[in-house]
């Protein structure tokens, strides 16, 4: 059973800059926030730019253990004047050159959900991703993410497509859900969106999707250079190009 706790963050970027900053996120934050804060990278994508409002954008995920261990992150870092520890507050200054701002979620995972330990031990990767924001009625997020566990991934299993990850997102009274789908290539996704009316299972899972939900967005990822779905890995001080220290 997955007791972990993650943070979903959407991050806004200036100009050309996505590289810099998912360097800067995963090789220069990452190592000491695994020590400090007991804090695992789960993944960092850059969002394809053509399926999302506002480009170009970044998704951060982050493996707290348990909330315990989110309380102990953040009293580590917030008990400081400035509401930053003293390294955040070094690297946060840099990443400002990279970043404008973003937005953030708190996500409890389906039981079943694998930790990115047990996903980088199955060589869970692909080429892309899909990202599936689904709001659903209040109290119901549970319920819809063992029904997308049950009909889903069979359907999307036929072009290749695996569950990565599912969660509710908290402190919205379990109204809104997040699916993660590693796909394997590019002409996998392809074949599975020309498919999207035709495949009797898609057909029969996208009419039963709506009649749980009220709303749904899919956008598409391609992780970072260190995102541990592509290395199968934590990143390590070993991988910064300069050190924030």
């Amino acid at each position: 059973m997955n007791d972990r706790v993650y943070i979903h963050e959407i991050i806004d970027i200036i100009g050309p800059n996505r590289g810099a900053y998912m360097q800067h996120m995963t090789a220069n934050f990452s190592p000491r926030a695994q020590v400090e804060r007991q804090q695992l990278c789960y993944g960092v994508w850059g969002i394809v730019n053509s399926t999302m409002v506002g480009w170009p954008k970044v998704l951060n995920l982050w493996e707290e253990d348990g909330f315990s261990g989110l309380a102990h992150s953040w009293r580590h870092e917030l008990s400081h004047p400035g509401l930053q520890d003293p390294f955040l507050s070094r690297w946060w200054s840099k990443a400002a050159e990279f970043r404008s701002g973003g937005t953030s979620r708190i996500l409890a995972p389906a039981p079943w959900t694998r930790t990115i330990e047990q996903l980088c031990e199955d060589r869970v990767t692909g080429e892309v991703y899909a990202h599936e924001l689904v709001r659903v009625p209040r109290g119901s997020a549970p319920e819809y993410l063992e029904t997308a566990r049950e009909e889903a991934t069979g359907p999307y299993g036929d072009f290749g497509i695996e569950l990565a990850g599912a969660w509710e997102t908290l402190m919205v009274d379990e109204s809104e859900c997040i699916l993660l789908w590693a796909i394997p290539t590019w002409e996998d996704w392809a074949e599975f969106e020309r498919s999207r009316r035709r495949h009797e299972g898609l057909v029969q899972w996208r009419s039963r999707s709506r009649a749980l939900s009220t709303w749904s967005h899919r956008v598409l990822l391609v992780d970072s250079t260190l995102c541990p779905f592509r290395t199968h890995r934590q990143p390590a001080e070993g991988d910064q190009v300069d050190s924030e220290d």
